[in-house]
């Protein structure tokens, strides 16, 4: 019997739902439950040929529990090594080397030190920096986010060089990235799994949470596969199972806004019926697809173009 896990947290209707799908196909030699961690001895391989992941980026004990699975041959959605290895600014500026619209961006050091360093820490860090050039780059309004993480977290809107300087010190120890603010025409949330199935969803952020999936926005067919190609191009450069693009287009150019999602948000109550549908119909078929293909003891992670190009000593790009 191969078991399909789901390591999950507070959320209920995508984990329960995939589990449901999973077991109403009922396939022979395939089972899915909820992963159950009742220890978790070095080099050891769990019970499970493959683990859906949905809450590690928030719980290190469970990211180092999947990272030791891996390493015993379970396919982990997503790859917990390359997920801790990632994050936002990386994404951006893979993405400018793989010909796909970004905002312009920059990276900030905190604005407190971190702890357990002084200024000395810093020898190499210019002082004051180039903060005019920074500025002109960018541009106001401006948006100034996290560097890693997810989420509405910690994400500022800038309307001016003052509106900077008040709000910066607000962010302490967090390395943060300034953001061009691409005013767009249209927006979509894309979902994409096992980097080959994607779902493009009209999406409008600046409504309420629970009103984001309600928006009508409509896209002619070349321009849904001029969106659909740059979903695929950076799932599978970065190697995501499971994954979503935010994409806002201005002047019909899709801008690649935020696509380090590696466990969106996929609840009835926020995406819709519809799109909920979708995602636990392919999560589901996608972990049985995993399970049949794993083999025990071996490497069964997903590993993206960037990385397998720069194993085999190949042009990344």
């Amino acid at each position: 019997m191969k078991k399909i896990g789901v390591l999950f947290g507070k959320e209920r209707s995508f984990p329960y739902g995939v589990i449901e799908r999973i077991n109403s196909k009922q396939i022979d030699g395939i089972a899915a439950e909820p992963v159950s961690i009742s220890k978790v001895m070095q080099g050891e391989p769990t019970d499970y040929a493959v683990i859906i992941d949905r809450i590690s980026q928030d719980v290190p004990f469970y990211r180092a529990y999947l990272k030791n699975a891996a390493l015993r041959g379970t396919a982990v959605i997503n790859n917990p090594f390359w997920w801790s290895a990632d994050e936002k600014f990386f994404n951006n500026c893979l993405a400018t080397q793989i010909n796909v619209p970004v905002p312009k961006t920059v990276l900030l050091p905190s604005y407190e030190l971190p702890t357990d360093t002084s200024n000395e820490s810093f020898t190499n860090l210019a002082y004051p920096m180039d903060w005019q050039g920074i500025f002109d780059y960018v541009g106001f309004p401006a948006y100034m986010k996290p560097f890693a993480g997810g989420g509405w977290k910690n994400v500022y809107r800038l309307d001016s060089l003052a509106d900077f300087y008040q709000k910066h010190p607000e962010t302490e120890q967090l390395v943060m990235l300034l953001q061009e603010e691409i005013v767009f025409d249209e927006y979509y949330r894309c979902y994409c799994i096992g980097g080959k199935h994607v779902r493009i969803m009209p999406y409008e952020p600046r409504n309420p949470h629970h009103l984001r999936y309600v928006a009508d926005f409509s896209p002619s067919p070349e321009r849904y596969k001029l969106m659909e190609d740059i979903v695929l191009r950076i799932n599978q450069y970065l190697g995501y199972d499971f994954n979503t693009v935010e994409l806002a287009l201005r002047d019909g150019v899709p801008y690649a806004i935020d696509f380090c999602n590696p466990a969106p948000d996929a609840d009835i109550n926020s995406v819709g019926q519809e799109n909920f549908d979708w995602v636990i119909e392919t999560a589901a078929n996608f972990a049985i697809e995993k399970a049949m293909a794993q083999v025990p003891g071996q490497d069964n992670l997903t590993w993206g173009a960037y990385i397998k190009n720069s194993a085999a000593g190949k042009a990344l790009f």
